[in-house]
């Protein structure tokens, strides 16, 4: 099932951690990267090896440090002495070999790769399918805005749709939303969150727990929508019993293919509810 909510929590803090595994996120995020100091990379990566030795699968994936820095080595060795359940969220990507190489190093482990700049943005579909342990793709938006040198949200909207679509053709889950940074500003972060559902976008991480149940109302769908979708599920399931071709819904509109495709994921979701 397509995770809602994803809490990032720095390494560093064990009491935030075990707080955040606690939590009602569907998945945790254990950050060894921006969120912790250079001074504290060691500290942060002993507290993971420590606390996420046994959990169950697909709760937790810890965001290691890029090829390019010094803690990088010791975060994949700490990553693969971890049961395969942990997965690796993998910042700053940009080419299909550092996908693949990190795949080589942790073989068998979930890869969640995150695209931070314009040359990640241009080669978001190799990134996608450069090896079968790559699991989702999404955007890293406060790098990726410094490297285009927008500020606005309109110079991220190719961005974004980019990223859906090349999740999409690689065959894996739709790419969630990167962090809303404002915590107190839940009305902005739902306005926002709906906009990103409605370029395709499922889910989100966040920064604080305050955030999740409003990122987790914003992506299910309503009761209205979920019913819409049982009646699409149920007319084609008659239509196929009586040999009909064609079928129209109530309000005149007629089913095809695609709609149907996306009533059962609009079901799927509302069982989430």
């Amino acid at each position: 099932m397509t995770p809602l909510t994803l809490l990032y929590v720095p390494g560093d803090r064990p009491d935030r951690v075990a707080k955040a595994l606690a939590s009602d996120a569907d998945v945790v995020l254990v950050d060894l990267e921006d969120a912790v100091a250079p001074s504290h990379k060691a500290e942060a990566r002993d507290n993971a090896a420590r606390l996420l030795a046994g959990l169950p699968d697909g709760l937790v994936q810890v965001r290691i440090n890029h090829g390019s820095s010094r803690w990088h080595a010791d975060d994949v060795a700490m990553l693969a002495a971890l049961p395969l359940a942990v997965g690796a969220r993998v910042p700053k990507v940009e080419s299909a070999a550092e996908v693949r190489d990190l795949a080589a190093a942790l073989p068998g482990r979930a890869l969640h790769l995150l695209v931070e700049s314009a040359l990640g943005v241009e080669r978001a579909f190799e990134l996608a399918t450069a090896s079968p342990q790559v699991r989702s793709i999404g955007l890293g938006e406060a790098d990726l805005r410094s490297d285009l040198r927008v500020d606005g949200e309109e110079g991220l909207l190719w961005a974004r749709s980019r990223v859906v679509v090349a999740a999409r053709a690689a065959g894996l889950v739709p790419p969630v939303m990167s962090a809303f940074t404002n915590v107190r500003d839940l009305d902005g972060l739902a306005a926002s969150c709906r906009a990103g559902r409605a370029l395709g976008f499922c889910g989100r991480t966040a920064i604080h727990p305050g955030q999740l149940h409003t990122i987790r109302a914003a992506f299910l769908p309503s009761a209205e929508e979920v019913a819409a979708a049982r009646e699409v599920l149920a007319r084609v399931g008659a239509a196929a019993t009586e040999g009909v071709g064609a079928v129209a819904l109530t309000d005149g509109t007629f089913l095809d293919v695609a709609m149907v495709e996306r009533a059962r994921w609009v079901v799927e979701l509302g069982e989430k509810r």
